[in-house]
């Protein structure tokens, strides 16, 4: 699917409403003044508002994209788009782009 490419500036956030930030931003590929992300590096998630057990099974701790761009690499790995799907740990949630850079698009 197209979508605009994820960069180290984008906001995303668990289903719970939990920042999640990229543990290693490809630096060497810039968007907007800003490294892209790839689909191998995992997300943390802060701030997840997902209850611990027994109330709930949360909250998020890490994210990982599970689908990336089929035909727009950084250092031989797909980059992460704002179309892109993933699942976060332990909730079993997806992320969610909120905000991106909507200068550059890739399929």
């Amino acid at each position: 699917m197209p979508g605009f490419l994820l960069h180290l500036g984008a906001t995303v956030m668990c289903s719970h409403g939990g920042q999640a930030t990229p543990t290693a931003p490809f630096a060497r590929v810039t968007v907007s003044g800003q490294p892209v992300t790839t689909l191998a590096a995992p997300y943390v998630i802060a701030g997840c508002g997902m209850p611990p057990p027994p109330a709930g099974n949360g909250p998020c701790v890490t994210g990982q994209w599970l689908v990336g761009a089929t035909r727009v690499f950084a250092g031989g790995l797909p980059v992460l788009l704002q179309s892109s799907t993933s699942i976060c740990v332990p909730t079993g949630t997806p992320m969610q782009v909120v905000v991106t850079q909507l200068r550059v698009s890739g399929v």
